[in-house]
């Protein structure tokens, strides 16, 4: 039987893609049945009598899962923030931050509209980009407009299945469209009266560009942390978990226990203090969280 990879899911049917071609395909009702659906990135078999009359038989085992955005089999997540229009946040980076490296998905950051940056911002900007850098995550800043930075994402991208993702209005589309002009992916501007993005794409699609594929997706719909336990949540955190190592008490979590590595490299500011009030503030939601029945 042949097999391929699910490049778009879109009104029912699923595009495989297998070698050059594309074989439109239906999901068959037992993975309805099972309560598994198919998913942009699956792997799978399938059976076609023509390019537009396929069927998928079965979903290969996937190495990782997206709930929102749907997608499997991610290989890294450029994570695009805009620098202004909207703020650069550094409490949403770390969301998006830990939701990635808890689905052990390779994470690069992208700092979009440099082109705009008031002189007033540069320097705390540019604090945050040697702070991340430090704690060793690539991390680039680009312009839409003016494409710098936008080419020194291509060798980031070969070989590799990545998902452009960050908060609406941020420039995700516009990113990809410099990087390839000939996509002419649709994009829309800040919202002047509500203050964020208009989304503007409203399906997964994997698209090639150079060696890879990249998705381009409506987002990511939920932030919560509602998969994550509280003794992982510092495994998300490759700073504080590093320093943790040192801590007296095994299984410490950082916050209220004596004698703990992490909250004295706080005080030395060896763990940048934000990044501390950020993973203290996830943990209390992760404890707050209703349990699941």
């Amino acid at each position: 039987m042949p097999e391929g990879k699910i490049i778009k899911a879109l009104s029912g049917f699923y595009y495989v893609l297998d070698g050059e071609q594309t074989i439109q395909c239906r999901g068959r009702g037992l993975f309805r049945k099972n309560k598994v659906n198919p998913l942009v990135g699956d792997y799978v078999v399938y059976q076609a009598e023509n390019p537009a009359e396929g069927y998928i038989l079965e979903i290969k085992e996937r190495k990782n899962e997206l709930v929102r955005p749907p997608i499997a089999n991610v290989d890294q997540a450029i994570l695009v923030f805009s620098a202004v229009e909207p703020d650069f946040s550094s409490n949403l980076l770390d969301r998006f931050l830990v939701l990635i490296e808890d689905n052990e998905i390779e994470p690069v950051i992208c700092i979009s509209k440099m082109d705009i940056v008031p002189d007033s911002k540069r320097p705390g900007l540019e604090e945050y980009v040697k702070d991340y850098a430090a704690m060793g995550y690539p991390i680039l800043t680009t312009s839409s407009v003016t494409t710098d930075g936008t080419l020194l994402l291509m060798p980031y991208l070969q070989n590799k299945t990545s998902v452009f993702a960050g908060q609406s209005g941020v420039g995700k589309s516009s990113l990809l469209n410099a990087i390839n002009p000939e996509l002419g992916l649709k994009t829309n501007d800040i919202s002047s009266h509500l203050g964020r993005g208009k989304h503007t794409t409203r399906h997964v699609e994997l698209i090639h560009i150079g060696a890879g594929l990249v998705a381009d997706t409506p987002g990511f719909s939920s932030l919560e942390f509602l998969e994550i336990e509280a003794e992982r949540l510092s495994y998300c955190f490759p700073d504080i978990y590093k320093t943790g190592e040192k801590c007296k008490f095994r299984g410490c979590l950082h916050d209220k226990e004596p004698k703990c590595a992490v909250k004295k490299a706080v005080e030395t500011s060896e763990i940048r203090p934000y990044r501390y009030e950020h993973y203290l503030q996830f943990l209390e939601e992760i404890k707050e969280r209703k349990p699941r029945y």
